[in-house]
């Protein structure tokens, strides 16, 4: 797993629209700045690795709807990774996930935490 300095770890999906703009929002902006960053989706969050899944996520002005903050995102180099207990336990496989994303485990997550220069856990 490779290190990254912005760790942005959400844990809810579709149904709290808000956490998962906020996330990919600060996530972008971290990227902006000329930091390396990472999503981490937890929990239910997972459901936002399959492709399309953002797609009408859009809580409105000021911010930008869901799928066009990830559009940048990954154009801009940022990463997403799943936590793979989170995903088999929602009755999720790795093959329903987009192409590209990184499944992970529990120590991975601990390491991307301990060595990233920043973080923001949205609960």
């Amino acid at each position: 797993m490779q290190t990254t300095d912005f760790v942005a770890t959400v844990f809810d999906g579709k149904s709290d629209p808000n956490k998962v703009t906020v996330t990919f929002t600060m996530a972008l902006n971290a990227l902006q700045k000329g930091y390396t960053a990472t999503i981490i989706l937890m929990v239910e969050a997972v459901e936002l690795g399959v492709p399309e899944a953002t797609a009408g996520i859009d809580i409105g002005k000021p911010f930008q709807p869901v799928k066009d903050l990830l559009e940048q995102y990954l154009e801009k180099g940022g990463r997403i990774a799943i936590c793979g207990a989170c995903m088999l336990h929602n009755g999720m496989t790795a093959d329903q996930m987009a192409p590209g994303y990184e499944i992970i485990s529990a120590p991975d997550v601990v390491d991307l935490l301990m060595n990233a220069k920043g973080s923001l856990q949205v609960t």
